[in-house]
């Protein structure tokens, strides 16, 4: 896992002696660009504030994606 970005989201592990033919593992997004967009979704939704342009609205949601992978680290 990655300390910038907290690894896949939703990964797919290869099962003991299975071999990927055509293509390599899938890890899909990663869990910081997973917490941004659930972010933004609530941004978007309930927006309690003015946020100047959805490059702003990106902003804030990576800030609290990257706020929250902190709070992992903390709890752990």
């Amino acid at each position: 896992m990655s300390a910038r970005d907290g690894g896949p989201a939703f990964p797919v592990p290869l099962n003991p002696g299975e071999e990927f033919k055509a293509h390599g593992p899938a890890d899909g997004m990663t869990l910081r660009d997973y917490f941004a967009a659930k972010a933004l979704q609530g941004l978007l939704a309930a927006p309690q504030e003015h946020v100047d342009g959805f490059d702003a609205h990106a902003i804030v949601a990576y800030a609290l994606a990257d706020a929250m992978l902190k709070a992992r680290e903390v709890a752990a």
